[in-house]
């Protein structure tokens, strides 16, 4: 008799803790708030008990093509690990850090408790491990426009074992944040618009003594065929305007919607992308390119290839390249993405390749201050400080502008324009509906909201428009180009400063993309595309060059045979 009922106690005791762990491990779902780079982040997170099941995005303020890039991998890596106490996504890591703050203030409510989250969380450190030899027919360095679009052509034109690597976790560089697709020619968008662009016409706009007239003429060739080819692959830009510039539509930026075709080319290809890899140093053979050594956290190896192609893109983001190359403009904020630190100067040092024109950037008008991201527009706008002043000529561009803006009490300044201005611009348009700028019916709400003087606003509104009518004479300028400020509202304002947008010097390759030696001489094996090179062209010359580059490279293995 004690023994059944010491059975059945066992039992209804064993079928209570299954219901009670039942019970213990039911899922459940939480919606954190957090802050990312654009603003307020809604997440959905699942958990069971101390497991973190899912992470859903409910709604986000990020741009949207680094978010979709980005928010996979933060994803799976927080998955995998069972904590928040991994690597950020190199190149989103505003975005990764409200992604892990905000799982673990979920966790933290369940018991689970890791700590105070920073930007500088990470994985632990793992040993550091010499990897096996890898084998390829091309690699290349640099997974940006010029990288993708190497690869793209390497692979038609008929090479078989590509590897593509970039340093950080995610692909496509600065091209996915552009706008504007220009120096395109012999596209449909401008067939419609009726417009007959040619080569030559082409070579005679772009010369300069900077290019050989032999990579004019590639370039001119390449952009005759370049419509085509994105087309081949579901990249459409059917928005063309100020003859040579195109977007995917007249309200859909071109960058994103190239870099994502290619992106997906490249996969369908079956390119062997490997990201959060660095090249570190190229392997040389009797003065021939023969492989790259690369690392991977703390692992490191060669990839050994028949072909090497270098696409790492410029300098803005190195502070110490910038002073000493163009010294003075290290003060200078960056728009260019944050990967874009120069990192094979040293390996063109060593090696002995030419490298020209390092002290020419490229330095972009306005940038929001808060945001980075390019903007502006057009002539009839004006800037002034925080005390409502103007103090430059707007029409003026580069450095010293820059330099004058950087100067201004607390280095405040505001770009302010009008409806007019908006109007013609759908990138004004797009900043202003994502609350990036200010918009005000008057100008005296204007200057409220800016925290600007309202009299000294209107009474350089006054004076700008007096000037460009020629009853006086303006200040800061010869003659104001442009239009009056219309006399009502509404009126917009953002906080802006200049920005070095792409650094226009590198090592010198020729009109196949193959790179010189600093006697002249080709390296045998080593091409370059993009804003790695000495080039005056910039997003367009970098996918037109990455091809030249790619096709190069298949020829150079199959001669090799």
């Amino acid at each position: 008799m004690k023994k059944l009922t010491s059975l059945v106690t066992s039992v209804i005791l064993g079928m209570f803790l299954v219901v009670l762990n039942c019970f213990g491990a039911q899922k459940t779902t939480a919606e954190a708030r957090t802050s990312g780079f654009g603003g307020e982040m809604k997440l959905e997170i699942v958990t069971e008990g101390e497991k973190i099941e899912d992470i859903k995005v409910i709604s986000h303020k990020e741009t949207s093509h680094l978010m979709d890039r980005a928010f996979p991998i933060i994803k799976e890596r927080i998955l995998k690990a069972q904590s928040p106490i991994v690597d950020s996504v190199s190149g989103a890591s505003y975005t990764s850090f409200a992604v892990k703050r905000a799982v673990a203030d979920v966790m933290k409510k369940n018991g689970v408790d890791y700590g105070r989250i920073t930007f500088k969380t990470k994985a632990p450190e793992q040993p550091a491990v010499v990897l096996e030899d890898v084998n390829t027919e091309v690699v290349i360095v640099g997974g940006g426009p010029a990288g993708l679009a190497a690869a793209i052509s390497a692979k038609e034109a008929g090479v078989k074992d590509v590897i593509v690597i970039e340093k950080l976790d995610i692909l496509s560089g600065n091209g996915k944040f552009d706008m504007n697709f220009f120096d395109m020619i012999n596209s449909k968008a401008q067939k419609a618009n009726g417009i007959n662009d040619t080569v030559e016409a082409f070579i005679k706009d772009k010369a300069n003594p900077r290019d050989t007239i032999e990579r004019t003429k590639a370039q001119a060739e390449g952009a005759y065929v370049l419509d085509e080819w994105l087309r081949s692959f579901g990249v459409n830009l059917n928005y063309n305007y100020g003859l040579r510039n195109h977007m995917a539509e007249s309200n859909a930026y071109a960058g994103a919607h190239i870099q994502d075709g290619m992106e997906k080319k490249v996969k369908e290809l079956g390119v062997d992308v490997r990201t959060g890899t660095k090249g570190l140093d190229l392997i040389m053979k009797d003065g021939n390119a023969v492989g790259v050594k690369v690392q991977q956290k703390n692992n490191t190896y060669n990839i050994n290839a028949k072909a090497v192609i270098i696409a790492t893109g410029g300098f803005a983001a190195n502070k110490d390249y910038l002073a000493k190359y163009a010294p003075g403009s290290e003060r200078v904020q960056t728009s260019n993405q944050l990967g874009a630190t120069g990192d094979f100067i040293p390996v063109f040092e060593k090696n002995n390749l030419k490298m020209e024109n390092m002290e020419v950037l490229s330095v972009f008008k306005t940038i929001i201050s808060s945001t980075r991201d390019l903007t502006g527009a057009g002539e009839g706008f004006i800037f002034v400080n925080k005390n409502g002043e103007r103090f430059v000529d707007e029409n003026q561009s580069g450095l010293p502008t820059a330099y004058a803006i950087l100067d201004q009490p607390e280095s405040k300044v505001y770009y302010i324009y009008d409806q007019d201005l908006y109007d013609s611009s759908y990138r004004l348009q797009k900043h202003t509906a994502q609350g990036l700028h200010v918009k005000a019916n008057t100008l005296d709400e204007l200057a409220t909201k800016l925290n600007i003087p309202a009299d000294n606003l209107k009474k350089i509104v006054e004076d700008f428009n007096k000037a460009v009518r020629g009853e006086i004479k303006d200040k800061y300028s010869e003659k104001i180009t442009g239009k009056e400020f219309k006399t009502e509202g509404p009126y917009y304002g953002v906080q802006v400063e200049s920005a070095i947008h792409m650094t226009k010097g590198g090592v010198t390759a020729n009109e196949k993309a193959e790179v010189l030696h600093r006697d002249g001489h080709v390296v045998k094996g080593l091409y370059a595309a993009g804003e790695v090179t000495n080039t005056t062209g910039a997003y367009s010359a970098a996918v037109i060059f990455g091809r030249i580059a790619g096709q190069n490279a298949a020829e150079f293995i199959k001669n090799s045979k």
